[in-house]
């Protein structure tokens, strides 16, 4: 059986963890990309949590994926279908599969319904496999709720909330939560689409609803400043009071007029420093009701490059075509 190779791009906070894992479990990473100036040339080991040298340098230029053979090409470079659509398509062409931890790919089925028909037609040609998964979506808030209504006579309504620390990502995301804008500038950043907050709501509440057989034909989201009393700082983002320190997202789910899909995000930069406890808690209103309550939170970051890896076993198991969490047998270490 030929031996899995990968290829990684993006060498941001979460590419790097990625990358870190891989070296550890000792998996060929055969491609680096980035496109960050001062990276190009230098080896990819460099960005590991390990220090380990590769013999694999970075480079700017996305076709080394194709150049190099890889298996599986990992990709951490943005949230939206539309931003990371055209790097899979080349990837599926030059015969790799492809898990990305772009939110909106966790089930886009929904929400991008034209760009998955065409990801699913062009993985199905090649006789490869794209997943999109992550901590949130592809766990916490979506395939996690799903699991526990396993042991359900029935379920009437889901409602699960997430609070966690954003320190651990990069400034990209900080950015897009709004950590270090005025109320006012969070505000506009929202109605301009700078402040996107969390991306993957819709897709988590699509994908809950669809497994569940919820019936969902409403989603609404909004977000909300989280104004911090103290001083905070992070990747050289500066908060001062009065200042954001993260946003909360809640996204509500409706049949009709009927609530039954809801959750509840808010996350911002070290919640300890105003005695914030981060957790996930899942409530299941059903047959029988269940309250499960995880604290600390699952952390993101390592979370999501650990799910990522943890997957690739199983995706290259996978039939051809565009695949979600709930087409793969659950996750596990490996």
């Amino acid at each position: 059986m030929e031996r899995t190779t990968a290829a990684v791009v993006g060498l941001g906070a979460m590419g790097r963890k990625i990358l870190s894992i891989l070296l550890e479990r000792g998996v060929p990473v055969v491609a680096a990309v980035d496109r960050i100036e001062g990276r190009e040339g230098r080896d990819a080991g460099e960005y590991a949590d390990i220090s380990r040298t590769t013999g694999v340098r970075v480079t700017a230029d996305p076709d080394a994926v194709a150049r190099s053979g890889a298996t599986v090409a990992f990709i951490a470079t943005a949230s939206l279908v539309r931003d990371v659509e055209p790097l899979v398509m080349s990837f599926l062409d030059a015969g790799a599969s492809v898990i990305t931890t772009a939110e909106e790919m966790a089930y886009p089925w929904r929400s991008s319904p034209e760009a998955a028909r065409r990801l699913d037609e062009r993985a199905r040609e090649r006789g490869v496999a794209v997943l999109g998964t992550g901590i949130n979506p592809g766990f916490v808030l979506d395939l996690l709720v799903i699991a526990m209504t396993g042991v359900c006579r029935s379920v009437r309504s889901t409602r699960a909330t997430r609070v966690n620390d954003l320190s651990p990502y990069g400034p990209t995301v900080l950015r897009e939560q709004g950590v270090g804008l005025c109320p006012e500038a969070f505000v506009r950043g929202c109605a301009d689409g700078s402040v996107s907050g969390h991306v993957g709501f819709e897709q988590s509440i699509a994908m809950i609803s669809d497994a569940l057989g919820l019936g969902v034909d409403r989603i609404e989201q909004e977000r909300l400043p989280i104004v911090s009393a103290v001083w905070r700082e992070e990747k050289g983002i500066v908060v001062e009071p009065g200042m954001v320190a993260g946003c909360r997202q809640i996204g509500r789910g409706y049949r009709g007029g009927e609530l039954l899909v809801e959750l509840d995000h808010p996350q911002q930069i070290h919640p300890a420093m105003e005695g914030a406890a981060t957790e996930d808690r899942i409530r299941i209103d059903g047959e029988p009701s269940m309250d499960l309550l995880i604290r600390p939170e699952i952390p993101g970051g390592v979370g999501t490059a650990a799910i990522a890896v943890n997957s690739m076993s199983p995706l290259l198991a996978c039939r051809p075509g565009l695949r979600t969490m709930l087409d793969l047998p659950a996750p596990r270490l490996g």
